[in-house]
């Protein structure tokens, strides 16, 4: 141990380029707690709260520090004013209700020693449920809007974005953004990826469909007319889009050789195990549509909606810009050279480098209720 530090804290941190990091540990569930701050160049870190249980806490806080730095892109690559931020429960095993309330009350009131530098909302782990739970001892939170009749869960808006970029990525890789008779397999069909494949389903795609979870997976392609296909065949599956929508580092140098499709763009984060991966899906002829890019749907929908915007037809038409925003990408990558993803980070390298557009707020409380309409 080092300062009461898990081991290797310190050289993880010792190379990367955040604002900060806040560690505690909550001793009654021996969680350990981390608050991670990219970038604030926009506006104040935001980002969701992972609940997981890792190998061991550097594994929690190597997570987080990933993740926040992913948020900075992609509230960049929306021109959205906030940060990067994320922040990560790194649990020792499974708590029960009691023991999980009481950890997510003291997570908020840990939120409030930061003065609105920070706000959170459900990701991996967490629910609406525990964010209304946070709600109780802190304002920080995003995705409980002190009502009961609009969107509570983010997944939809996530997929609507998904859709709205894989129409875009359709268009530049096969010339026509027509779904009839388009193969597209989703990998994952949980709360993002089973929305995806029914829209996909109803505007005439033929949907494949893959699940860890197997019983799933087979009644989710049975729904929606599609077909069947086991987590072990995804990669080297026959198909037009594939589209991780579940567990990242897909895109891989091992499996990259044996892909099948045309285009990658689904909901996944950090679906390249390397950056350098998306210079092997270019060579391939296979078009890549930058995760933080077009999974950006579920928190731009939410924070419009924290800002004061409710009407879901607005938020909706707000989110499928997204299709616009990988348009221009996919142009700037074709005129340059570069590979989708790094026109994405030149994007987002010249909106940071401009500033905020309007002004920047150093606080998230002061966010609330600034939206369009």
């Amino acid at each position: 141990m080092i300062g009461g530090e898990p081991p290797g804290i310190l050289d993880l941190l010792a190379d990367w380029e955040g604002i900060g990091v806040i560690v505690r540990r909550d001793r009654p569930t021996g969680t350990w707690i981390f608050v991670v701050l990219h970038n604030d160049t926009l506006g104040p870190a935001t980002g969701g709260c992972r609940m997981k249980v890792y190998p061991s806490p550097v594994d929690g806080l190597a997570d987080g520090l990933r993740l926040a730095e992913g948020m900075t892109y992609k509230w960049a690559a929306m021109d959205f004013p906030f940060g990067g931020g994320k922040s990560v429960l790194a649990t020792p095993g499974p708590l029960d209700a009691e023991a999980r309330r009481g950890l997510l009350l003291r997570f908020g009131t840990l939120l409030n020693s930061l003065g609105g530098r920070y706000g959170t909302g459900a990701d991996l782990g967490t629910d609406s449920d525990d964010m209304r739970t946070i709600a109780e001892v802190t304002p920080y939170v995003i995705g409980v809007h002190g009502r009961s009749d609009g969107p509570m869960d983010p997944s939809p808006f996530t997929a609507l974005g998904v859709f709205a970029g894989i129409r875009a990525s359709l268009r530049q890789r096969f010339g026509d953004d027509s779904f009839d008779g388009r193969r597209i397999l989703v990998e994952g069909v949980g709360s993002v990826g089973s929305p995806l494949a029914q829209r996909l389903a109803d505007v005439g795609a033929v949907v494949l469909v893959a699940d860890i979870a197997e019983g799933r997976a087979r009644a989710e392609a049975e729904r929606l007319g599609g077909t069947w296909v086991s987590a072990d065949a995804v990669i080297g599956a026959e198909c037009d889009v594939y589209a991780p929508c579940a567990v990242g580092a897909t895109l891989n140098v091992e499996t990259i050789p044996r892909l099948r499709c045309g285009v990658v763009a689904g909901a996944a984060n950090n679906q390249l195990r390397e950056e350098t991966d998306a210079q092997l899906l270019d060579e391939r002829g296979i078009l890549y549509a930058p995760d933080y890019v077009i999974n950006a749907g579920g928190a731009m929908a939410f924070t419009l909606i924290f800002q004061g915007e409710t009407r879901v037809p607005e938020l909706e038409r707000r989110v499928t810009a997204i299709e616009r925003t990988l348009d221009s990408i996919f142009q700037e990558s074709e005129l340059s050279g570069l590979t989708p993803l790094e026109a994405a980070r030149a994007r987002v390298e010249r909106i940071l480098a401009r500033g905020p557009a309007g002004g920047v707020s150093s606080s998230f409380e002061d966010m609330r209720g600034h939206g369009e309409g």
